[in-house]
């Protein structure tokens, strides 16, 4: 049977249905807002993983025809996916992980198909509701279900779930993911928002999510299946009891010890003893021993920063780590900088292009040109561990995205500053909150290659314990902080205000009072962040790198680019060969001449100059005959443009046939008597020749 659901979010219907498509699947869901359209199935294993993490995947993916569109490339079908539906991927799985049971090891795949897309309301905000719904009515044990929103922000009123057209006018994208208790989950982008006006955006899509929440308890009540009986695998207590007397008395010291490496290495020696003294009265327990030191070392860590307030490496709750910044490291680069904060390190790199280094992106919406890219890096060695290096990581997409996002509201716009402009983050340490590295080290390093941002934009890392009914919210953390803790709340952005957020938890939620409490702490860290920055770097450089090419920009009519081009590039080929330098043209009859090379640019700009230049009445041009006929010559007096010298106009004396003074390719003086009005030129030699 076919159950519906609707609900009314501000004039914009939304609507889930269950009961019609994927019947097989344990559960599915097709989510509506407008046309936009998608359809989500959920299936869950029956038998218990061995892994020794939690196997959800989550593949949100776009289909072609739901634009009606038909791939590009040679294959015509669905390949890899972009980085869009990775991001969305991304997005579901950290708002639903959080509220499956501790314990549940079964295999769960969720996959997200989009079927349709209006271009008008994006779909991939209906991955997170939809998720939700489809595991909610299922016999999965997903019990609290949770909804997902976005939010805008437009002449400073908020709109809930807006269209394509209202988010070029917002200066917010909020997502945010919660149970009608509290936030699960958030991440968006802004133009240095208020922590205030942060945390009132929260609010409003809360009370937005309550209603989607709602929504799917009315489903469930009328679609619902019965749940599965979940009952967590329980470890032999005498096992937890004999490893705890060996662990607990170890750890004080093992933490004394402030430097990652070899702290961890201390206790993997801890667990391989362990492990050794208890195999032979525990057969094939190694599993469940790691889990027990695991758990042991994790209540110490908490309880260690909840009841004494003393972190791993000393600092106290909103003590930030000893940041050093340095730029100019890389002599060929056209900007570069190295961010240290504490065991975390990034060596930033920026190289300035020309319009054909942008980057095509097709989006169901449309194909789009991007002129500002970030790529992060995460090697192996930055964590000190030996994995092969199979391409980017859904990890690398995700965070370089973030700092992408962070640092965008930031840059110039093109027509101050036309240049394509690609960042790199290489990732040499990490100890906790690398992306946020990567926002301030990609900062410097653009201000280094002398690209005029707007003002400097960096980055910090809080996190939360939560014991009991308490939080304790922490600054700057650590890798092992944000491993053994419940939070992990990035927030960058300018002295002014906040350009871009990410929020992960391990809890079921966090209350918008909490939230507003990290926000109101991580402004205070990164103001005192940007100055230390703006110690090494206060402003972007007046000059580029002699190593990066020098665009000119000049304007000519649009019905000037065919003489510019030439028949078959002719002369577009000409001047890029003669010049060295790189030409492109826009429709408007922008002209863009890149080169590292002031002369190679400024023949560039002489040759441009003389195709487009415009005959003016009285000059004298020194012009070419092109063609003879019985009433006069035509002389090319610029490129392209060609005059008649009519054969009264050749000398004061009459003359029988042009033949008789000019030759087909001679050169040839003459003065432009006027144009007409339908563009014509007439010329004359006898103006410029003394009289008898």
């Amino acid at each position: 049977m076919v159950h519906i659901e609707e609900i009314d979010l501000d004039g914009k219907k939304l609507s889930i249905e269950t009961g019609k498509l994927a019947k097989q699947a344990d559960g599915s869901m097709l989510v509506r807002l407008g046309d936009s359209m998608i359809l989500v199935t959920v299936v869950g294993a029956l038998e218990a993983s061995t892994l020794p993490f939690f196997p959800l995947t989550v593949d949100y993916r776009e289909k072609g025809y739901a634009a009606g569109k038909i791939p590009g490339g040679f294959f015509k079908r669905e390949g890899r996916p972009g980085e869009s539906e990775i991001l969305n991927s991304r997005l579901i799985d950290r708002s639903i992980r959080p509220l499956f049971d501790d314990g549940f090891q079964n295999e769960v795949q969720v996959m997200v198909s989009v079927l349709s897309a209006d271009k008008v309301n994006p779909p991939d905000i209906l991955g997170i509701t939809g998720t939700s719904a489809a595991l909610f009515v299922s016999d999965i044990p997903f019990t609290q279900p949770i909804a997902g929103v976005r939010v805008g922000m437009i002449a400073g009123k908020f709109v809930v779930n807006p269209t394509l057209d209202e988010l070029d006018k917002s200066v917010l994208d909020l997502v945010i993911a919660g149970t009608d208790e509290s936030i699960v989950m958030v991440e968006g982008e802004a133009s240095e928002i208020s922590e205030e006006q942060m945390l009132s955006a929260l609010e409003f899509g809360h009370e937005k999510i309550r209603a989607l929440v709602q929504l799917q308890h009315d489903l469930r009540a009328k679609a619902g299946r019965p749940k599965r009986d979940f009952v967590p695998a329980e470890t032999s207590s005498s096992l937890v009891d004999s490893v705890m007397s060996e662990v607990e008395p170890k750890l004080s010291s093992i933490f004394e010890i402030s430097e990652k490496k070899q702290r961890n290495q201390s206790l993997k020696e801890l667990l391989a003893e362990i492990v050794e003294g208890k195999l032979e009265d525990y057969p094939d327990s190694k599993g469940e021993i790691a889990e027990i030191v695991h758990n042991a070392e994790k209540a110490f860590v908490r309880n260690r920063i909840a009841v004494d307030g003393q972190r791993i490496d000393g600092r106290g709750l909103d003590d930030i780590r000893d940041i050093s910044c340095e730029v100019q490291l890389i002599p060929r680069t056209h900007g570069s900088a190295l961010f240290t904060r504490g065991q975390t390190q990034a060596l930033a790199t920026t190289t300035l292009g020309t319009k054909i280094d942008e980057q095509r992106v097709e989006a169901l919406e449309g194909q789009y040109w991007k002129t500002y890219m970030l790529h992060y890096n995460f090697p192996p060695f930055c964590v000190g561990e030996v994995r092969p290096n199979r391409g980017t990581s859904r990890r690398e997409i995700g965070h370089g995205n973030l700092a992408e996002r962070a640092i965008k509201a930031a840059m110039p716009s093109t027509e101050e500053f036309p240049y394509t402009v690609r960042v790199v983050s290489e990732v040499l340490e990490s100890n906790g909150s690398s992306s946020m590295a990567t926002v301030c080290a990609g900062t410097l390093s653009l201000m280094d290659a002398g690209v005029p941002i707007k003002t400097p934009i960096a980055g910090i890392a809080m996190g939360l314990i939560k014991e009991g009914d308490d939080y304790c919210v922490l600054t700057d953390i650590l890798g092992d902080e944000d491993h053994l803790g419940d939070m992990d709340f990035k927030v960058a952005g300018s002295a002014s205000g906040i350009t871009a957020f990410q929020m992960d938890i391990k809890i079921k939620g966090i209350p918008t009072e909490v939230l507003g409490k990290a926000l109101g702490k991580a402004k205070l860290a990164r103001v005192k962040i940007l100055d230390i920055m703006n110690q090494t770097l206060s402003s972007s450089r007046a000059e580029l790198s002699d190593h990066a090419p020098r665009i000119t920009t000049i304007k000519v009519k649009p019905d000037s680019i065919g003489t510019i081009i030439g028949p078959g590039g002719k002369m577009i080929r000409e001047i890029t060969e003669k010049s060295g330098a790189t030409i492109n043209i826009d429709d408007d009859g922008t002209v863009l001449i890149a080169s590292t090379e002031a002369e190679s640019s400024k023949l560039a700009q002489e040759m441009i100059a003389a195709l487009v230049q415009e005959p003016e009445k009285g000059e004298v041009y020194r012009g070419k005959v092109k063609k003879i006929t019985n009433f006069g010559a035509f002389v090319e007096i610029l490129p392209g443009k060609e005059g008649l010298l009519h054969i009264s106009q050749i000398a004061h004396e009459r003359i029988g046939k042009v033949e008789d003074v000019l030759n087909l390719g001679d050169e040839v003086e003459v003065k432009l008597l006027g144009v007409d009005e339908r563009g014509k030129l007439d010329l004359s030699r006898k103006a410029l020749l003394p009289k008898d």
